[in-house]
């Protein structure tokens, strides 16, 4: 519960008591490994924090599965979509590891702004960051080359590269295992 207070006091100003309220409504949730914490055209009813394990973020389209995310140590996980506006998700949320989570029920969630008066804050601070975390995915996207997009994730991500398949990476970084391999080649070659 520690890993979820600092977390929760590292993205938000609260005050000490308020932390206290927050984390009581969250539970420790085990999920094995190829366990789904939401699936696609399903309903996300809950909020969790990764405490260990990795987690999988995936649509399934037609003619290809493509990994929109990969949930790491310290993040938050939920369909946004399905969690605050009660629609069907449009991905699927799947463990890659075994995982320990910390979980708050949407209930739970909904109800936090009649213990903590400054829910409404903490919570639009909270969807600001999640915002802000989308439109970085999507400016690296559209103005980044796949190489500075491979980098970046190498940077800022490094064990990665050794615990997901390879091909989740590719998928998530917008380009095919095959490209993904080349500059994984060269980029190792290099340092």
């Amino acid at each position: 519960m520690n890993e979820l207070k600092r977390n929760i006091a590292a993205l938000f100003e609260v005050r000490s008591e308020d932390l206290e309220t927050i984390s009581s409504h969250f539970r420790p949730v085990t999920l094995n490994k190829g366990a789904t914490f939401f699936k696609e055209h399903g309903y996300c009813n809950q909020l969790g924090f990764v405490k260990s394990g990795l987690l999988r973020e995936h649509v399934n389209l037609p003619e290809k599965e493509i990994t929109k995310w990969i949930a790491t140590p310290g993040y938050f996980i939920t369909d946004l979509n399905s969690f605050l506006f009660d629609k069907p998700a449009v991905s699927s949320l799947q463990a890659l590891t075994d995982c320990e989570l910390f979980v708050i029920s949407k209930e739970d969630y909904r109800n936090m702004g009649k213990s903590i008066p400054t829910w409404n804050t903490v919570e639009k601070l909270f969807l600001a960051k999640c915002f802000a975390t989308m439109s970085d995915r999507i400016l690296a996207f559209i103005s980044m080359t796949a190489e500075e997009r491979y980098l970046q994730l190498w940077n800022t991500n490094k064990e990665l590269f050794n615990q997901v398949p390879l091909q989740y990476l590719a998928s998530m970084l917008g380009m095919t295992p095959e490209t993904f391999s080349r500059l994984r080649k060269k980029l190792t070659a290099i340092s």
